[in-house]
């Protein structure tokens, strides 16, 4: 199995911090946040890693390299601008291969086990979302869960937030019929909740989207108590 971390965004609402530091350099707790992923990527025995570049890449490939030092093979999937999510994707897909992959949003922490998360069910369909309660910064969410079936949200039943990590079969992307260069994945899930194919899980552990420089501080604060 393979692994993609999103991480070619601008980080605008971080700036300054993201004016010379690309968003998954940023250090909590006294290491990068993409180190996080890669460590437990690492642990999880997953040996390729596709990370995609664009603002500030020459960072990245140089702060992490090949990849060895965490014992993976870093790929490095180039864009000449941020394409957004499914942009992303689908400029990726000669590298993730024709199996189910591990999607992690660059600019996400958690402590989820990435073993839950590689081994979803996809139930014959294309993909399997791992959602958060809504945190203060989206109370309204994006989704529904009804059993394990992902579902837009509703009025009867509780919302909830994509958690940025997902299991992902390529499928998902080849075959969405209004793909083009730059689009966002989310499109693609609606799509998709249309024909029924995406499964989901609640994720109830710590997790957090680093979208602030106040949100940065709070979790570094956390990870060295």
């Amino acid at each position: 199995m393979k692994a993609m971390i999103l991480a070619a965004g601008r980080g605008e609402r971080m700036r300054p911090l993201t004016d010379r530091i690309p968003k998954p350099l940023l250090s909590v707790g006294g290491k990068p946040l993409i180190v996080y992923h890669l460590e437990k990527l690492s642990v999880l025995g997953i040996s390729e890693v596709i990370i995609n570049v664009a603002y500030l890449g020459d960072k990245i490939r140089q702060a992490l390299g090949d990849g060895s030092q965490w014992n993976l093979s870093i790929h490095y999937s180039e864009e000449p601008y941020p394409l957004e999510t499914g942009g992303a994707l689908n400029n990726a897909l000669g590298l993730l291969g024709a199996e189910p992959f591990l999607l992690i949003n660059g600019d996400v922490w958690c402590d989820i086990d990435f073993t839950l998360i590689a081994n979803s069910d996809l139930c014959g369909g294309v993909g399997h979302l791992w959602f958060v309660k809504n945190p203060e910064h989206n109370v309204h969410g994006d989704f529904s869960l009804d059993d394990s079936c992902v579902n837009l949200k509703r009025d009867n039943v509780p919302s909830l937030t994509f958690s940025g990590l997902a299991l992902i079969h390529p499928d998902m992307i080849s075959t969405y019929p209004e793909k083009r260069e730059v689009f966002a994945l989310k499109e693609v899930f609606l799509h998709c909740i249309g024909q029924k194919k995406l499964q989901g899980s609640l994720f109830q552990g710590n997790w957090c989207d680093v979208g602030t420089p106040e949100r940065l501080q709070t979790l570094d604060g956390i990870l060295r108590k």
